[in-house]
């Protein structure tokens, strides 16, 4: 009985031992699969982005660079702007059908900036002490 015993241990240990170096290997190949495709992916965004710097337009040499305007840089214009009214019509209006396409503004009657009245917070979040 106890042969029997120590048999059947020694042989569950030896079954063990298989299947731990089986999956030993089996780990083995996976890293060296996993390290491949890494390789591969690589070497493809390697490939991958000659070809599109090939396709790309050279650099401009220095002749071909922008240059100043003549009349020197150009400023920003701010001017107060008010929307056009929308013409009432019994037709459905198609945004080309709106004063040439233009962008549906008008330069306002007054180019004064507006300023918060006196007491006002300023803004939502400004700290102010705001109207009560």
């Amino acid at each position: 009985m106890l042969s029997t015993a120590v048999n059947t241990l020694m042989h569950t240990s030896r079954a063990e031992s298989a299947d731990l170096a089986a999956s030993r290997g089996t780990i083995g190949i996976g890293l060296v699969v996993a390290v491949l495709v890494v390789g591969l992916l690589i070497s493809l965004f390697t490939v991958g982005s000659r070809r599109v710097r090939r396709g790309d337009s050279p650099r401009p040499r220095p002749d071909e660079q922008p240059r100043m305007p003549e009349g020197g840089p150009v400023r920003e214009a701010r001017e107060r702007r008010e929307p056009d009214e929308m013409p009432r019509s019994e037709d459905r209006l198609l945004p080309h059908d709106l004063h040439g396409g233009s962008s549906g503004s008008r330069t306002g009657t007054s180019q004064d900036r507006p300023r918060w009245e006196e007491g006002g917070s300023g803004g939502f979040g400004s700290g102010g002490p705001g109207r009560h």
